[in-house]
C-alpha cells in the first residue's frame, strides 16, 4: 500500500518560512520522480517544484529563489523549505511520486496572513 504523508504545514506571517515533509512509503522512493504542488482555493492544482530521481530540480517561476526542494532517499522524505512566504502562497500543498504510477498525499495547509 502506497503512502505520501504529508506535514510541516500551518500558519506563517507574510516573510516567514515553513518547511513541508512528505514521508513515502510502499514505493521503491529512489526511483520516483517527487513533487510538491499546490491548490488554492477556487484554483486548479499548480506545480510548485520537481526533484529527479538524479536531484535535478524545476520550479514554477513564482517560487524559484524562495522555495528549495530536497529528498533524503535513507529516509524515503522529500521536503520543500520555503522562505520569504507571501501570501499568495497560501494553499493546500500536496505530495506527488510519479515513476511507472503517480501517487498523491492527502495534502497540508499553508496559511499566510498577519
Amino acid at each position: 500500500q502506497v503512502q505520501l504523508v504529508e506535514s510541516g504545514g500551518g500558519l506563517v506571517q507574510p516573510g516567514g518560512s515553513l518547511r513541508l515533509s512528505c514521508a513515502a512509503s510502499g514505493i521503491m522512493f529512489r526511483i520516483y520522480a517527487m513533487g510538491w504542488y499546490r491548490q488554492a482555493p477556487g484554483k486548479q492544482r499548480d506545480l510548485v517544484a520537481l526533484i529527479s530521481s538524479s536531484d535535478s530540480t524545476t520550479y514554477a517561476e513564482s517560487v524559484k529563489g524562495r522555495f528549495t526542494i530536497s529528498r533524503d532517499n535513507a529516509k524515503n522524505t522529500v521536503y520543500l523549505q520555503m522562505n520569504s512566504l507571501k501570501p499568495e502562497d497560501a494553499a493546500v500543498y500536496y505530495c506527488n511520486a510519479y515513476a511507472f504510477s503517480a501517487y498523491w498525499g492527502q495534502g497540508t495547509q499553508v496559511t499566510v496572513s498577519s
